[in-house]
């Protein structure tokens, strides 16, 4: 037989080498995407400040570390402002605690019933003073979220008295009692918890703290009537977006998957609205709102539910209208009490041409400090070492940081410009429902 015609297959020493490389390049090419997904390589570092330099701000900043010390995330997904936005919306926080308050029930003017929840201090503040913090959470959010439980537990065993405002129909099991709903800058029912607190609370002196839209609440609310910064030591704004005039443009662009977002928010607001439709929409009362409904099911942004719907609650005759004069920006120049105001830069829902508002503010007023961090996503701010994070957040510590250094500065002033202030009330354990 002629060895030439035996039918013999050889391999080419090439081919493994080159599958081995095309792995290799598989691997490198996931691990490049997760790099550059995680924001692996991006360096930690301290908030960036802008304040001016003032005898107040000098003292803050020696007395509250957490703002000018590294803000170090998880190092796995951490860096990630999506990841941390991801979890805060899916988890709020990581083995949240159940503090257990009295809640209250406050008739409005106009046939709404305003609800909030108050939980007494665990300990006594360590200036010996009654301090109450008055909390307005983020949108459809209320005293139950597990962000605002851990916050609060915290704060109490520092010493605050919390009072949480419960969104108007955020809360599953509360009915509205009059055909209108929470908006982005209705004001009202915080304006009467606090009005609730000075009243029931004589002594007691006001930390004002709002997350997200509630931020845009508790600005507005404090620039829009100079007496309602009466007994308020400062205020503390976290993750908000300022106008959302400017904002409606970004939500719906797809960087930083912004409109992903928006769809996701819509939806959320949806639900709420559809589980009070009978309240909001059913009966002859005149004061029940005519809307779409049909549209309200096919909306995929918050401004087509906000043009339909949300604007109509207290008669804005355009969805332009309603922005404007719903959003702080237009009331916050006028807040002279210390003021905070934190975000994060790699938030996907804020844009970055919105911090140009706070940017401002902090550069010509002497009351306000505005901290921009590299990482922390929206009302994130995990931190930890690899990959679990800490229950208590960056942003719970700096606050409660922030107030315990402002109460110390009202502590050390001259008498005569003092608020009244007395030693807080024993906590009173157990649950509870109270009509106020």
């Amino acid at each position: 037989m002629n060895p030439h015609d035996t039918d013999v297959h050889t391999i080419s020493p090439e081919l493994p080498a080159m599958f081995d490389g095309m792995k290799l390049a598989a691997v490198a090419t996931v691990l490049y995407i997760l790099v550059r997904c995680l924001n692996l390589k991006s360096p930690t570092a301290p908030p960036d400040l802008i304040y001016q330099d003032t005898p107040l701000n000098r003292f803050l900043l020696k007395s509250c570390p957490q703002l000018t010390k590294e803000y170090i995330p998880p190092l796995l997904w951490g860096k990630s402002g999506h990841l941390q936005t991801a979890l805060y919306g899916k988890l709020g926080r990581v083995s949240s605690p159940h503090p257990c308050g009295v809640r209250k029930f406050l008739p409005m003017q106009d046939g709404a019933t305003s609800t909030f929840d108050l939980f007494e201090p665990l300990a006594e503040h360590r200036t010996g003073g009654d301090i109450t913090m008055v909390i307005c959470p983020g949108i459809g959010n209320h005293s139950e979220k597990h962000y605002i439980r851990t916050f609060v537990d915290y704060s109490q065993r520092e010493g605050y008295r919390c009072a949480v405002l419960n969104h108007l129909g955020a809360l599953p099991n509360i009915e509205l009692t009059s055909p209108r709903m929470f908006t982005y800058g209705c004001t009202w029912e915080f304006s009467a918890m606090v009005g609730y607190i000075k009243k029931a609370y004589p002594q007691t002196q006001l930390i004002v703290i709002g997350f997200s839209l509630g931020g845009n609440i508790v600005c507005k609310f404090l620039g829009e009537n100079r007496n309602n910064q009466e007994r308020v030591l400062c205020s503390v704004s976290v993750c908000q977006g300022y106008s959302a005039l400017r904002a409606q443009e970004t939500f719906l662009q797809w960087d930083q998957c912004r409109r992903f977002y928006n769809f996701l928010m819509a939806d959320n607001m949806k639900k709420i609205i559809l589980s009070h439709r009978d309240s909001l929409f059913g009966g002859t009362s005149s004061k029940r709102i005519d809307a779409d409904l049909s549209r309200l099911y096919t909306s995929t942004s918050i401004m087509q539910i906000d043009d339909n719907i949300m604007r109509k609650f207290h008669g804005h005759s355009s969805l332009k209208e309603y922005y404007e004069k719903e959003s702080c920006v237009h009331y916050i120049h006028n807040v002279n009490v210390p003021l905070l105001l934190v975000n994060s830069a790699d938030d996907p829902l804020v844009h970055d041409s919105l911090l140009t508002i706070p940017r401002t503010l902090a550069e010509k007023k002497q009351n306000v400090v505005f901290a921009l961090t590299l990482h922390g996503g929206h009302l994130g701010f995990f931190e930890g070492a690899v990959l679990f994070p800490q229950p208590l957040t960056w942003m719970d510590k700096v606050i409660v940081g922030y107030a315990n250094a402002m109460c110390q500065w009202d502590k050390q002033k001259p008498p005569c410009q003092k608020s009244a202030t007395s030693s807080p009330p024993q906590a009173e354990g157990g649950c509870a429902e109270e009509k106020a």
